[in-house]
């Protein structure tokens, strides 16, 4: 955190987040936003959050979970304040902070995207999907053991992991990058810049 402690500067130094200050609440962001009925808040409140110090509602709030980045709000933004790069930011200070929200499992699919670029150095959707999809079978048997094993529907979605497979769109074995330990310690100083 920066200045003066306050949220606002929190946002404001995480890359997306620069531009909040500018915003005047017209309402441009929310008018744009396709997905704004199903947040919990809508951008233009998001930010007035924001400014008023509302730290943990803003960031367990599933707003920035379900945010298409469409940049239409960006677009149509007459301050230039950038919602899109603001909900990015959000993102990223939830998982920092440990208050992603409980209802979607966006969260999830975040984390385990992360944790398989640091392992390979580059994306492997099969190693992502496996890790994602047993985090939400583990989250679910602890809360719910009966919904847990309602995840049976998953297998639906195998003979289109099968055709992937089998043209070669999703291998089974990850590509990893040659300088692994390089990629490592780049993360490693982003991290101790204050990367999430």
């Amino acid at each position: 955190m920066s200045d003066n402690g306050t949220f606002v500067a929190e946002v404001r130094d995480v890359p997306g987040g620069e531009a909040i200050n500018e915003c005047i609440q017209c309402g441009t962001c929310t008018g744009s936003c396709p997905n704004a009925k199903y947040m919990d808040y809508a951008p233009r409140k998001v930010i007035y959050m924001i400014k008023a110090g509302m730290k943990e509602e803003v960031l367990s709030c599933n707003t920035m979970w379900y945010c298409a980045t469409c940049y239409l709000c960006t677009a149509r933004c007459p301050r230039d304040v950038k919602p899109t790069g603001i909900m990015n930011a959000l993102a990223s200070l939830s998982v920092r902070h440990k208050l992603t929200n409980k209802k979607t499992l966006t969260p999830i699919f975040y984390k385990a995207f992360v944790d398989v670029i640091r392992n390979n150095g580059r994306a492997h959707e099969g190693g992502m999907m496996m890790k994602a999809y047993m985090r939400i079978f583990w989250k679910k048997l602890k809360s719910n053991p009966i919904k847990a094993f309602g995840m049976i529907s998953l297998v639906k979605m195998l003979p289109f992991a099968f055709s992937l497979l089998k043209r070669g769109r999703m291998p089974l074995k990850a590509k990893k990058i040659k300088d692994r330990d390089g990629f490592k310690a780049i993360i490693a100083k982003a991290q101790s810049l204050g990367g999430a």
